[in-house]
């Protein structure tokens, strides 16, 4: 199965499943293949960024999405998190613990990244160790 982003002339966009692209191909030429507002049989597809899914423990993104759809708060998330991630170490699970390390000086000094329970993260605020939650879930890394 392929999903599509379509449009019709008069500026409708939707989007439809088919079996395969030459299913899309054989609907279209047919006339078969209406838009979901207007009811013109003048679809054609949009353009489409691919839906690639990175590792199987990474979390999954957004489902593929016609490129002109990504609102400014989603471009900014994107951006804010591209440079988390390059510029910032990912310790998992011992956030906390890393985190409290490098804030008494038993660590090296450096931007860290990861998960932490609630009460954990509560704690290092409590303590004063200098800790903001992210707007994204960071990406697992198994190795």
């Amino acid at each position: 199965m392929i999903r599509y982003a379509l449009t019709c002339p008069n500026g409708h966009s939707f989007e439809s499943w088919f079996q395969s692209a030459e299913a899309f191909d054989r609907l279209a030429g047919a006339g078969h293949l209406s838009c979901t507002t207007c009811g013109v049989t003048e679809v054609t597809k949009s353009l489409m960024a691919p839906a690639l899914r990175p590792a199987r423990s990474a979390a999954p993104e957004q489902a593929h999405r016609p490129l002109s759809t990504a609102t400014p708060a989603e471009t900014a998330l994107a951006e804010l998190r591209r440079k988390v991630e390059e510029n910032s170490e990912y310790v998992g699970m011992n956030f906390a613990s890393e985190a409290r390390a490098i804030h008494d000086g038993d660590a090296p000094d450096r931007a860290i990244y990861g998960e932490a329970r609630l009460d954990e993260a509560r704690k290092l605020i409590e303590d004063g160790v200098p800790v903001a939650p992210l707007p994204f879930m960071p990406g697992r890394k198994t190795n």
